[in-house]
């Protein structure tokens, strides 16, 4: 018999044979009747939405009902749930009681919940091929495009069904845990990512899976100089796997372009004029070959949205195993299209929660730059403040660590006064002296351990950070 779906979209042929296996879901029914206590065991395996016949979904569903309010679930107990109801030529109470009467054992519930999760899974990735066919056949009123990157959302989603993904016993996670705390101490206290900053590493521990990082400042601050040498950083180092960059402002060659004027010491102004001399021309178009084999991914979609990132990043991640996400900024990132917000602060505050999710789902860390309110600008003292986030909404709730990037240079440099006031221009010279070069990583927030404050090197023509080993080479 065609399910309504299958009907409903025309497509029997697609839909006529449906994997699915009627007396395991009856033994599976038959074995949490006789041993209510194996409830808990299949429960994290398979939902309702799994069982092929609707009865039975509906019968488990009422199972774990009466069981969550401490009531012994037995076929007269169910009795009320189902009143009038039949199956074939028998009430639903006779039904239930030869299931009770053929069930046998429960020791193989476990393996019948995950069978019938299984064919579930399969139930559904056929009927996403249905939907498919016939949007690629009939409609034309969405894009092809569009009609991709719905299957893709879809198929990916499907992917990362897995019923245990999030359900751990004790030993399971002692396990999980010890062999974090193993990397640490191999590593010399790093168990996450390392960033190349040793102070910050110490601080940190390195970037953690799952981990919401947000990396914010105001604008000349060097927030994505930093973020694209993180991203650098973090490729060279990994044997396997990708770092995945989706900048919604700069484009891939602007990035490149930084990157280059890093790594080979020429400011990003004499790049962008090409204003170089012959060998430093010669000495580019030599190490264009140097960035082929970096494991970097740099996606430039402008208008990028939260749905259109979930299904990018989980294809990256099931395709090229991503290590590391970072995102340009989250000012510009648009919401999931799906529901309307009344202002752009409950937008923002939805996107940060889907970010999280993201970081905890791919298991990576997630680092998304963030622009600070004006208001930082009013203060003698500009160092930034959590209050300080733009939208902040939920943003310093969901973020597991929030970091501000500081350079006191950019402010002192712009309180120059005029050369006829020779002591405050000399008593200016000497303060800008005392900055220059210096940039902080003020670590705001922590979920997991200390907060404090990290002094880097900062090259203002190279936009490049670097560990501050002594004064002279942050004034170098």
């Amino acid at each position: 018999m065609l399910s309504s779906a299958a009907r409903d979209w025309g497509m029997p042929e697609l839909l006529s044979d449906l994997p699915h296996n009627i007396e395991l879901e009856q033994a599976l029914l038959g074995a949490l009747l006789i041993s209510n206590a194996t409830y808990h065991k299949v429960s994290p395996l398979v939902t309702p939405a799994d069982f092929y016949e609707p009865l039975h979904g509906r019968l488990f569903e009422a199972i774990g009902d009466l069981i969550a309010k401490n009531s012994p679930a037995t076929p007269l107990m169910l009795k009320p749930f189902f009143e009038g109801e039949t199956v074939g030529a028998f009430t639903v109470l006779q039904y239930l009681g030869r299931l009770v009467a053929a069930a046998t054992t429960i020791i193989n519930a476990e393996h019948y919940a995950a069978a019938i999760a299984d064919l579930g899974r399969r139930r559904e990735l056929a009927s996403i091929g249905a939907t498919l066919v016939r949007s690629a056949r009939h409609d034309f009123s969405a894009s092809l495009e569009a009609q991709i990157a719905s299957a893709e959302g879809e198929l990916y989603a499907l992917l990362g069904r897995s019923p245990r993904a999030y359900d751990f016993t004790a030993g399971e996670a002692a396990r999980m845990a010890i062999e974090r705390i193993a990397a640490a101490y191999e590593k010399g206290g790093v168990s996450g990512l390392s960033t190349g900053f040793l102070e910050l590493d110490q601080l940190l521990g390195g970037l953690q899976p799952s981990d919401l990082i947000i990396m914010a400042g105001r604008p000349s601050m060097g927030k994505t100089a930093l973020a694209l040498g993180l991203a650098f950083h973090i490729a060279k180092q990994i044997e396997d796997g990708e770092v995945s960059v989706y900048s919604l402002e700069m484009s891939a060659s602007q990035l490149l372009m930084r990157q280059l004027g890093i790594d080979y010491g020429l400011p990003s102004d004499r790049l962008r004029r090409g204003d170089l001399e012959e060998a430093d021309m010669e000495r580019l178009l030599r190490a264009q070959s140097a960035y082929d084999p970096v494991p970097l991914h740099i996606n430039e979609t402008g208008g990028l949205t939260l749905a259109d990132l979930w299904v990018q990043a989980r294809r990256r991640k099931h395709l090229k195993k991503t290590v590391c996400l970072i995102v340009d900024y989250l000012q510009i990132m648009g919401g999931d299209g799906r529901h309307g917000y009344s202002n752009r602060v409950q937008e923002v505050t939805a996107i940060t929660s889907g970010l999280k999710a993201l970081a905890k789902a791919l298991d990576i860390p997630v680092i998304v730059l963030s622009q600070l309110s004006r208001q930082v600008e009013n203060r003698e003292d500009k160092r930034p403040q959590l209050s300080d986030l733009r939208e902040s909404g939920s943003i310093e709730q969901d973020a597991d660590v929030v970091l501000f990037v500081f350079r006191e240079e950019y402010y002192v440099a712009r309180r120059e006064p005029p050369a006829s006031q020779a002591s405050a221009h000399l008593e200016w010279q000497d303060d800008l002296k005392a900055v220059q070069g210096l940039a902080e990583i003020i670590v705001a927030k922590h979920r997991h351990g200390p907060i404090g404050t990290v002094k880097l090197a900062f090259s203002a023509p190279l936009t490049r950070f670097s560990n501050l080993t002594d004064k002279h080479e942050a004034q170098s």
